[in-house]
């Protein structure tokens, strides 16, 4: 399948490790220049000598750096064609038990750089594809409650922003994965503990009968990105293997 995807230039947050890797590595085997960012520098410059990948060091919470981010990726390609907004992670416990600063926080990684790297971007791009990457319980209950608001909100977001760039060339469009499976995630160490506990929560959960892969979330990352789904718009798709309960 050509996705025309070729010498595009592809910017994913968070892309040293797990889905954002992933996405990195599927959007390079098309022939894309791939940009990665992350906190660690010892990361990035481990995924620069193994895949080639241009790596910039950036926390996504701060906003001066996401702007230098931007700013640096343009000045070296010139342009950005497609966004991946990846980078996220859960905090807190229980509603009630969870201070509201960690709700602060689990917004600003998870929702408000979404936002602004959107914003940002999207201001520089004559045409495009914005990809947020979300979860399924964006949609229902089930995680913490600050990682649900944040991702619902993202979702929303998505949306939102669709509706308002598609007039200028730009689509936005997100992924919502369900249980994904990568060495350095929290369902390998929870495998890791209590591997029995596990397997009765992929009978219980998972229709498809078992975790999700990394490179099943970058297959469809590319074909959302591609010239292929360009009627897509606004859309957060669900890669979860029947997990989510929703309709929709």
């Amino acid at each position: 399948m050509d996705t025309g995807l070729k010498d595009s230039v592809v910017l994913v947050t968070g892309g040293t490790k797990g889905i954002g890797l992933a996405i990195a590595q599927a959007f390079q085997a098309e022939g894309a220049k791939v940009c990665i960012c992350a906190r660690s520098q010892e990361g990035l410059d481990q995924c620069r000598e193994r895949y080639a990948l241009s790596g910039y060091q950036c926390d996504v919470t701060s906003a001066p750096s996401r702007k230098n981010l931007v700013e640096s990726v343009l000045g070296d390609f010139g342009r950005i064609d497609v966004l991946v907004n990846n980078a996220g992670g859960s905090n807190g416990s229980t509603a009630m038990n969870t201070d509201l600063s960690l709700y602060e926080e689990a917004l600003q990684l998870n929702f408000l750089s979404l936002v602004d790297l959107s914003k940002l971007v999207a201001a520089r791009m004559e045409r495009g594809v914005i990809l947020n990457i979300t979860s399924i319980s964006g949609r229902e209950s089930g995680g913490r409650a600050t990682y649900n608001a944040a991702k619902a909100a993202a979702i929303s977001f998505t949306k939102s922003f669709a509706d308002e760039m598609i007039g200028k060339g730009i689509r936005v469009v997100g992924i919502a994965p369900g249980s994904i499976l990568h060495p350095t995630g929290n369902w390998q160490k929870r495998i890791n503990e209590n591997p029995e506990k596990m397997r009765e929560f992929v009978e219980r959960e998972i229709p498809a009968g078992r975790f999700g892969t990394v490179e099943e979330v970058a297959s469809v990352a590319v074909f959302l990105a591609s010239s292929k789904a360009s009627w897509v718009v606004g859309a957060t798709l669900n890669v979860d293997g029947g997990q989510s309960r929703m309709n929709f």
